[in-house]
Order: structure tokens, then C-alpha cells, then sequence
């Protein structure tokens, strides 16, 4: 890996050398390297440093982001959902370690509080360098920009875009559920590489006639969330001349490991190989990583302990590895597989259940689009089990049937007490994934 990429310099050489080159569209319309440039310096930065971005997916946003990018200044970037919440970022003096902090990204939440991400200049730097390199990313390609952007995905499809002289093609928020539109804007930008959560290419399939093929499209990262069958086995209809990558990461390392699909490939598909310069050690089940890309810790030290530990390496020095709290398993190949979260295991009626597996059983049937499995806390047996299933039109699946093919393929105790089925849907968080606080009404 190397420190040699910045992504300020990158950016400033296209604004000086190409400064008539599209660098966005938006929507509708093309933005101009110098236009760009232009509005940054035109954007208004308050005094407070660090500075915090409610990151509602606009031209302006991009451009007051650009702006920090440009003067050095450390921001927070923070979802519109918690644009009220009292997210605390520490003044410039509380980030010890990471002095030369740029970006901040805040994780999910779906696990509990939201805790703040800051990643190092040169962490952001030799992340853009290899995903340049790996995608071909440069003058003349132009890169869609679904993830919203205080999601690390971003650093991919807008900085590294941005770093490299492509062009950004950004989805309209109001627009993002929308699999005609998102399926004309790959067509009429001509688009060369797609990343996105499983659920945006439910919706361009939903959208798609049989006859539908994106040929301009290079490359598509599946990455987030696990890859259903149905949908893995019709990409390559509907990217006939795609390469197809699964990409895994977390926000607090960016991605570690990518899987190139193969034709005889099926879901669940596995992790993939390392990136250059990637350390993995499995470690009770539980898949620990370290990358040139992540943060050394979170900005609270008690939280960082948590997940962030250093090993000792038999040269005499330490790795920081991160904790991702991913469960893993090795085939007879050795090949990596996820099979749950230790957020997700779960104990019912004294029987250990992980939930991931209980919903990987309900998508197994070929009637059922979603599925979502939540564990609710339970006097007397511990946990109990809460599903609901979002079905095929016109389907006449239901919670009895499925209750069968629960009990053919898991425990008793895996067995959800509540299975509820539903036409619409499933909840979804901003960055893509379903909501299952929202499902179970916490």
C-alpha cells in the first residue's frame, strides 16, 4: 500500500489540468471539475472545528464536504436521522492518536449508541489508491452513487471517483426506492461501475423487463449485507459484460476482503481474499481484521477497547486488529463463509440460535423475497424468536407453510414464536439494510 495518492492534490489536478471534465451529475445535469471546485470555495464553513455535516445526499452537501477536504478542516458526517441527536464530536485537542484526522463517519447504530469513526488522511489515501487501481476508475468512467453519504461506501463511489478524474452519477434521495429510475440513469449515463446494498438490485430486477441489459456497466460490488440467490443468479442478465465482486468491510476498517463471482458460484458467497496489505485471524468463531485503511480506535477510549486490539507478532512488535463481531467458518477449500453476528446469537429455552441462520432458512424459499429475524428478550424461555417475511406478489405463502419449512431445516428452539407475512417491503435504514428495531416497533 502506498501514501503516495492525496486525495486533495488528486482532486486540484483535475480542477487545473481537465477543468471542463464532467466530475457529477446532478440531477439532470453535469457539474464540471471547476464548476465544483468553484462551489466549494464558495461554501460557508462555521468556526467549529470539528466541523459537523448532516449528510443529506445534495450538490451542496458534496460541495461543503470538498471544502473541508480542501482546507484540512476535520468533519462529521452524520445521517439526516440523527441530525437532532446529541452526537458529541470532541474539540481538535481529543484525538490524540489520529491528529491528521479527515473523515468521520458514525456506524449504524443497529447494535446500540452510534459511535463516531475517524479515519486518518493517509487511511483515506491508500483506500482511494487501491480502489482506483482494482476498478479501473479514472478519466471517461463514470461511477453510480446510491449509498448515502455518511456511509463509507461513499469513499468509493464519490472520493475515489473524484480523486481519479471520473465522474459521479448521484441518486437522487427521493428517488433512491425507485428501480425505473435508478435503471435509467445506469442506462442513460452509461455507467461503468455499480456498488451497492443487495436491495438496490431487488429493485433494478423488480424494474427490469427480460429483455433489460446494462453492457456499459464493468464492473457491480455487491457489499453490506448478504447476497440472496435469486438475486445473485440474475446479474448476469442484466449485467451481461460485468465483472461481479462481493466486497466486505465494516466502517471501522473499510473493506478487507473481496470475492470475484464466479459462474458456478451460489449464495451464501464467500468472503473472498484479503486486499493488499489485509491481516485475518479467526478467533472463537469470530473474524478479526486488520487493514491500511481503518481507524485505530473510535474517539471514545472506552469503546475502542471494546473492539480494537493490539497482538503481539513474533518480530516482538503489534497489529491493531478490529473485532468485527462477524461469525465465520472455513470450508474443506478454505474458503471463508459469514454465519451470523454475536449481536445475533441468541439463547432460547437454553438452546444457542443465531438468527442469521434461521433467516437464511425462510429465504431459502423460492417464494420469499425478505426476511428478518429479531430476538425478543422473554421470562421464560429466554429469548423468543420474532419473523416476518416479505412474500412474491401473488404468492399465497403463508406463516403455516413457513412454519414447516422452519421446522424441516432448524431446531425447535430456532423456530420463530411469531412469523408474520406481508406483500410490502421490508423496513429499511438509510444505508440500505432492514430495520429491525423498526419490524419489532423498538
Amino acid at each position: 500500500m502506498t501514501d503516495g495518492l492525496d486525495l486533495r492534490d488528486n482532486f486540484l489536478y483535475h480542477v487545473h489540468h481537465r477543468p471542463a471534465a464532467p466530475a457529477l451529475v446532478w440531477p439532470g445535469h453535469e457539474i464540471s471539475y471547476g464548476e465544483l471546485f468553484a462551489l466549494a470555495k464558495e461554501s460557508d464553513l462555521p468556526s467549529d472545528e470539528p466541523l459537523r455535516i448532516v449528510a443529506r445526499k445534495s450538490l451542496e452537501t458534496i460541495a461543503q464536504i470538498l471544502a473541508c477536504v480542501l482546507s484540512g478542516r476535520r468533519f462529521l458526517l452524520s445521517t439526516p436521522a440523527l441530525e437532532h441527536d446529541p452526537v458529541k464530536v470532541p474539540p481538535g485537542q481529543a484525538f490524540g492518536r489520529d491528529a491528521d484526522v479527515s473523515f468521520m463517519f458514525t456506524t449504524s447504530g443497529s447494535t446500540g449508541q452510534p459511535k463516531i469513526v475517524p479515519l486518518a488522511r493517509g487511511a483515506v489515501n491508500r483506500f482511494i489508491a487501491w480502489a482506483g487501481t482494482a476498478f479501473g476508475i479514472g478519466p471517461g468512467q463514470s461511477v453510480l452513487s446510491f449509498a448515502p453519504l455518511n456511509f463509507d461506501l461513499s469513499l468509493l463511489d464519490v472520493w475515489t471517483t473524484l480523486a481519479h478524474g471520473g465522474r459521479v452519477v448521484l441518486v437522487d434521495t427521493e428517488h433512491v426506492v425507485n428501480g425505473h429510475h435508478l435503471l435509467d440513469l445506469l442506462d442513460r449515463y452509461q455507467v461503468d461501475l455499480v456498488q451497492a446494498v443487495p436491495t438496490f438490485f431487488a429493485l433494478l430486477l423488480d424494474a427490469a423487463s427480460p429483455t433489460t441489459g446494462l453492457d456499459a456497466v464493468k464492473h457491480v460490488i455487491t457489499t453490506g449485507d448478504v447476497l440472496p440467490q435469486r438475486t445473485l443468479s440474475a446479474l448476469p442478465q442484466l449485467f451481461p459484460k460485468a465483472r461481479v465482486h462481493n466486497l466486505y468491510g465494516c466502517t471501522e476498517t473499510n473493506d478487507s476482503f473481496i470475492h470475484e463471482v464466479g459462474v458456478t458460484d451460489t449464495a451464501p458467497l464467500p468472503l473472498g481474499t484479503p486486499l493488499p496489505g489485509v491481516r485475518s485471524l479467526i478467533v472463537d468463531d469470530e473474524l478479526y481484521v486488520s487493514t491500511p485503511f481503518q481507524a485505530s480506535g473510535y474517539l471514545d477510549e472506552a469503546r475502542t477497547a471494546e473492539r480494537f486490539v493490539d497482538l503481539p507478532q513474533p518480530d516482538g512488535g503489534s497489529v491493531r486488529y478490529f473485532r468485527t463481531g462477524d461469525l465465520v467458518r472455513r470450508d474443506a477449500d478454505g474458503r471463508t463463509f459469514l454465519v451470523g453476528r454475536n449481536d445475533f446469537q441468541v439463547k432460547v429455552r437454553g438452546v444457542a440460535v443465531n438468527t442469521a441462520t434461521v433467516e437464511q432458512a425462510l429465504l431459502g424459499h423460492a417464494e420469499v423475497r425478505e426476511a428478518a429475524v429479531v430476538a425478543l428478550p422473554d421470562e421464560l424461555a429466554g429469548h423468543r424468536l420474532v419473523a416476518m417475511v416479505r412474500r412474491d406478489a401473488g404468492s399465497t405463502l403463508n406463516s403455516l407453510r413457513l412454519r414447516e419449512v422452519c421446522a424441516r431445516l432448524l431446531p425447535t428452539a430456532a423456530i420463530p414464536a411469531v412469523l408474520g407475512v406481508t406483500d410490502d417491503p421490508l423496513p429499511r435504514t438509510s444505508t440500505g439494510k432492514i430495520d429491525r428495531n423498526a419490524i419489532t416497533g423498538r
